[in-house]
């Protein structure tokens, strides 16, 4: 099992970019699939970006493609979260989450393990 930690987010005006980071415990890192997901006040969680065990396969919801990039360094037990292009719409609680299959769903019920999330807001 792993134990995931988020950091990163803040206050942000429209148009800008923050980068989202996911430290993971242990020595296990690399045999998960990770993911992040969001739940603005109100509404259900939502899938926003996922990548594979190895970091070669990536999946993007439609609202962030082009603006938000996923990655991972096994080497650092770290997954990241780029956004760019943040537009009001993006604020949220932002979530990173491990899944053993190791392919990049976007089902929530999926995945095994969730960090406690980090605040993301973004300003007019």
């Amino acid at each position: 099992q792993v134990q995931l930690v988020e950091s990163g987010g803040g206050l942000v005006q429209a148009g800008g970019s923050l980068r989202l980071s996911c430290a993971a415990s242990g020595r296990t890192f690399s045999r998960y699939a990770m993911g992040w997901f969001r739940q603005a006040p109100g509404k259900e969680r939502e899938f926003v970006a996922a990548i594979s065990w190895s970091g070669g396969s990536t999946n993007y919801a439609d609202s962030v493609k082009g603006r938000f990039t996923i990655s991972r360094d096994n080497a650092k037990n770290t997954v990241y979260l780029q956004m760019n292009s943040l537009r009001p719409e993006d604020t949220a609680v932002y979530y990173c989450a491990a899944e053993s299959v190791r392919y990049p769903t976007e089902r929530l019920t999926m995945y095994d393990y969730w960090g406690q999330g980090t605040q993301v807001t973004v300003s007019s």
